[in-house]
Parts: structure tokens; sequence; C-alpha cells
């Protein structure tokens, strides 16, 4: 019934109930009252209380229905979620890819209520930053001073890169980085300048303010204790600038991070186009590689405090190297090695990877400095992957300029370790820290990280058993530390390994997948490793002392 008739029956009830309607005296002031209570004022109460009772019922039923549906989406999401994840855990390990990776992709884009950079003139003053450490430290300290500058509001220099740390590298930023790129990415974020002007220098009383805040420090502590002084003096330097931001921020904050860390830090054309030449020749040489970090070098070992098995001699060496850092306390060398604080030997990497399945003719990249005990030390490793090489070995002749710079040799190396196809770490520090998260942020590629606490004890033993039930235990291990999508877990690990607020997730299709890697899958093996030319697309931190391991 339309409301219209609802309307017209309703007033014929009236009509024929009503005595003073039908007959007998005042009919004519009954008329007018019936006229005048059924006339205009009349129709629109009754309209209004229709109205309101139709958008009362509206809302209720808007409301339920919604409700219902935001719950369906909520659990059909977290069944998707949980499916994909239980899947994952009781299949056989893939060690070149991730079967669900496809499904996870970096987003970091602004958020509509993210307020544009503050314009320099309308600043509170200029943030001067002195980065510390190798590369990739200092590549966290740049991140996290770009989230900083936005905090305070402030105008960024371009960051100071360390020239006297152990690795004695003099680059400036616009020797390793695309200055340039770095500014204008990021102008809707922060505003970057080079340098502080000559007229503000000139204006200023005093030096600019130094200091250096504590670690992890909140958003909160930067508004409280920095601000003011930097309102105050116009001109601040934050030095020892490492690891100075807390690791939870809020998202936009940390989708920042992601802008700073994945996109603007871009390295300059002539360090990418080595980079990206050492690529295209192995891919020359294989359809995919293996990059391995090996991380072997003499001050790592002396910073772990752990036993490698070279004797006296070791030792005393590695503990003259150790002195360079004031503050680390004596340790138990078995004791870090239950605890899985060891770096493995590239021996032990090698089995790891044997273990995994990784076959003897993969194409293996091994990105490192000097490892500790030359080739005698890399000889085992050789062994079990003769197709073995290094950016001197494919790129020597165009490395020659870079030669004196650490930095922009560990750059090359970053390089071909991100565009491999399966990347393996082999410590807790910076480069593993940052390419695993990048890795991440871009489709979850392998990233296999040992399982230290539990593979020490296994590789202990490994004379004691046949090679199969290593093999199987090695993969028993290893279940969780691969880099597949699962293995983050909320409330742990810096956020430069894990970008969890960066990386989002697309629906997932079972039947769609299964099809897709059943064609993957009929790809010969043999086709992998054969000399045709192709081209591809181009942990927790549990305490300080793991945060600052050396790059």
């Amino acid at each position: 019934m339309s409301l219209a008739e609802v309307w017209r029956s309703s007033a014929r009830l009236v009509t024929t109930n009503s005595p003073q309607l039908n007959g007998g005296g005042g009919n004519k002031s009954a008329l007018w009252k019936w006229r005048s209570f059924s006339g205009q004022p009349k129709r629109t109460v009754m309209w209004t209380w229709v109205c309101g009772f139709m958008l009362f019922t509206l809302g209720v039923i808007s409301l339920f229905t919604g409700h219902v549906v935001s719950h369906l989406e909520w659990y059909s999401q977290q069944l998707s979620k949980r499916s994909l994840l239980d899947m994952s855990r009781r299949e056989p390990i893939d060690v070149w890819k991730s079967k669900y990776s496809k499904f996870f992709y970096g987003c970091s884009e602004r958020g509509r209520n993210f307020p544009p950079a503050v314009q320099e003139h309308r600043s509170n003053g200029y943030l001067l930053i002195a980065a510390s450490g190798g590369l990739n430290q200092q590549r966290t300290g740049i991140t996290d001073a770009v989230v900083v500058a936005r905090i305070l509001n402030a105008t960024l220099v371009v960051p100071e890169l360390d020239h006297h740390s152990y690795w004695k590298d003099d680059s400036d930023f616009n020797d390793i980085f695309d200055v340039n790129w770095f500014i204008a990415s990021l102008t809707k974020d922060v505003t970057i300048v080079k340098r502080v002007p000559d007229r503000v220098m000139r204006s200023m009383e005093k030096p600019p303010y130094t200091m250096r805040v504590p670690r992890k420090s909140t958003p909160e502590y930067y508004l409280d204790q920095v601000l003011p002084i930097l309102s105050r003096r116009h001109v601040l330097q934050l030095t020892k600038f490492d690891y100075r931001l807390a690791n939870d921020l809020d998202e936009d904050m940390q989708k920042l991070r992601c802008r700073v860390n994945y996109h603007a830090l871009r390295f300059t054309k002539r360090i990418q186009s080595v980079g990206m030449k050492v690529v295209k020749r192995m891919r020359k040489m294989a359809k995919r590689f293996i990059a391995v970090h090996l991380r072997f070098e003499p001050d790592m070992l002396a910073f772990s405090g752990c036993d490698f098995g070279g004797g006296e001699k070791e030792r005393a060496e590695l503990a003259e190297i150790r002195k360079r850092w004031d503050t680390l306390p004596d340790l138990d060398p078995l004791e870090e090695r239950k605890r899985g604080k060891c770096p493995l030997t590239p021996h032990e990497v090698g089995l790891m990877l044997r273990a995994l399945g990784f076959a003897n003719d993969t194409y293996i990249y091994v990105a490192s400095g000097e490892i500790y005990g030359g080739e005698k030390t890399l000889s085992p490793l050789r062994e079990l992957f003769p197709n073995f090489y290094t950016k001197e070995m494919l790129a020597n002749d165009e490395l020659k300029p870079l030669l004196p710079f650490s930095s922009r040799l560990a750059a090359i190396d970053y390089i071909v370790s991100d565009e491999s196809d399966v990347f393996i770490t082999n410590n807790n520090g910076n480069m593993a820290k940052i390419l695993a998260g990048r890795r991440r942020y871009m489709g979850h590629k392998r990233t296999i990280r040992p399982n230290a606490k539990k593979l020490s004890a296994l590789f202990m033993d490994r004379e004691k058993m046949e090679w199969h039930t290593f093999a199987k235990k090695v993969k028993s291990c290893q279940r969780g530390f691969m880099g597949d999508p699962d293995e983050f877990k909320p409330g742990r690990g810096e956020f430069h390994e894990y970008p969890q607020a960066c990386i989002c997730q697309r629906p997932f299709s079972y039947d769609k997948t299964s099809k897709e890697d059943e064609e993957d899958d009929n790809i010969p093996e043999e086709v992998h490793n054969n000399n045709i030319t192709r081209h591809g697309h181009l942990s927790s931190a549990d305490n300080e002392r793991d945060e600052v391991f050396p790059d």
C-alpha cells in the first residue's frame, strides 16, 4: 500500500467514526472543525510522523545490515588469511619463492588527512643530522631523520654521513645517493634543503646547538625536549643519529619511513649502473641466482664475541679488533653460540643451503668484504657451490674507481642482493635487516635467515647422523625463517626489518594459485640453470647490542 492510500484510509476511518460528522446539531461547526483538523497543519504533522518512522526504520535496517556486513567482511578476511597461512605451514618449502607472496605488496601512499609539508619560511628551524656507522646503519638514520623533521615541523638539511667510523669512508651524501631525487620525492612530506642559508647563519649569535638524543626516543620526547631548543636556536644538530627514533609510530609516520627508505633513497646513476651490470652478468649465466651476505669480516666476528675454531691466534686477533667498542661486555663464546648470536661460517652456510635443497649447480653471488681467513675459509663453500661469484670477479674494471670507498662498494652488494631471486643473510646486522624489510615490501621475495640457535646445535652433531637425517632436520629448523608472509609476529621485530604498516594483502584465491603454481612446476629444473640470457625484474632485535651490529 502506498503512502497516499494509507493517508486516505486513515481519513475515511476518522470520518466514519465521528458522531459530529454524521449529522445532528453543530454540523457546521463540526464540519469546520474537521476541515481545520484535516487541513494543512494536520497533514504536515501526519507527513512528518510517517517520514520520521520510515527514516527510523531504514536507519535500524542499515545499521543492522551494515553491522552484519562489516563483520562478514572481517571474518572473510580473517578466514582467507588464516587459510593462506595454514596451508603455507603444511606445504613443502619451495626454496626459490613463497607460494603466497603474490598476495602481498608494498603500500606506502600518503593518507588523505596527511597535511602537506610545512614551508621553509614557516618551519620551526633547520635540523642538521650527523649519521653514524656504515652504509646501512646510516640509511636507517637518514630515514628516521626525515620522520623527526616531520614531527618537529622543521626544515631538514641533507644529512651528513659518517667519515670517522671503522670504515674510514669520506663519501658525502651526494656521492652515494641521488640528492636531487631525495629532495624532490619528499617535497609533499618534508621540506629539505642542501644547506642552511647564509643569511640564517650570519644572523646567528651562536654556533648551531648540538645534542645527542637517547636511542628509541618517542615523538613526545622530540616535542618536549628537542622542539623548544630548535625554536629558540633556529638551527639544531643531532649527532650519532642511528636508531634514535622509537620503533612503534602511528601508521602515517611508518608509511613515511617506507617512502623514504624504499623510494626516496636512490643510489647515484654511477653506482646503480655498476650494480645492474653485475646483475645482468649473473642473469646471462643463469635464469635465477641466490645472493649470500656472508658478513664474515674480522670486525663482525670480533663484535660477536664468538669462537670460530681458529685457536689462540684467532682469539688474539679478534680481541684486538674488539677493543674499538668500549662498552661491549666480556662474553662466553659457547653461550653466545647456543643463543644463536654467532654468524655461521661459510662452510655452515653452504651446508644449510644444500640441505634446504639448492643444487650443486646453483649460481651463487657472495656479497662480502674481506673474509676472515681468506680463501682457506671460503674454499668449503666453493666446493659445495662451484658457480661462485663476487662483484670483483664480475666487474673488476668498473669497480676500480670505487675501491677507496667502502660504502660505495657496499652499495653494489646491496643492489645485487636486492635483485637476486633468493637472499641469504648470515647475521642480524643492518644490511640484513634493511634488505629483508625491502624484499618484504617488494612482494616478499624469498629471504632466508638462518635459525642460528637451532642450527648451531645441529652443526655440532652433524657427524653423528646421515645426510638425509641432517637435511630433514635443517628443513624443520628453518620453517619460519624463510621470508614467508606469515613469519611476522605483531609487537616484535624492528620496523626496518618488518615494515608491516606498509604491506597490504590482495584477495586470496586458492584455485587460481594452484593452477599458476602447477604451470610454474612444469618448467624443467635444468632450464633454471642454463646459459640463456634472461634479465628478470630489475629479526627482531632483543637488545641494544643487536641493533648496533656493524654493517
